[in-house]
């Protein structure tokens, strides 16, 4: 499937200090769901961990990926609009120190040290190529 484009709607929420979703495929085809900082690498979405995780696990073996970002906005009916994005990642080693205080500064301050260790682990960078939007919101008008 083919990339597609942020709207400007979707990327501001992407760079907002809104928590993602993340929901990864299991081995055993179950879903698996995780709360992830995010951030924008020009039009790609990118999550930073330090330990090998679960969802990196899945990942390498099964690239499809999903995440969902609740926006503060509400729509016309009063809920709250939120963004879907469908995709394929890739997980490559190393970069995550960097990545985390370039997030830290948009979820917890713009004075915050994270993470506050010395010579933390490279970890793992997640880079997420968009193939699909859905959810409530500017970046999903409705069908007529």
């Amino acid at each position: 499937m083919a990339a597609v484009v942020l709207s400007d709607a979707a990327r501001q929420l992407l760079e907002s200090d809104a928590v993602a979703h993340v929901v990864t495929i299991d081995e055993d085809g179950r879903p698996h769901v995780t709360a992830a900082w995010v951030g924008l690498d020009r039009d790609e979405i990118v999550i930073a961990t330090l330990p090998d995780q679960r969802k990196l696990k899945n990942l390498r073996r099964d690239p499809r990926i999903a995440l969902s970002v609740e926006s503060t906005t509400r729509n016309d009916w009063g809920l709250l609009e939120y963004l879907v994005v469908y995709g394929r990642a890739r997980v490559t080693e190393g970069g995550a120190p960097e990545l985390l205080q370039r997030l830290a500064h948009t979820y917890l301050g713009p004075d915050v040290v994270f993470p506050n260790m010395p010579d933390p682990p490279q970890g793992f960078v997640t880079r997420i190529t968009p193939e699909r939007l859905g959810g409530v919101g500017p970046w999903n008008p409705p069908t007529q």
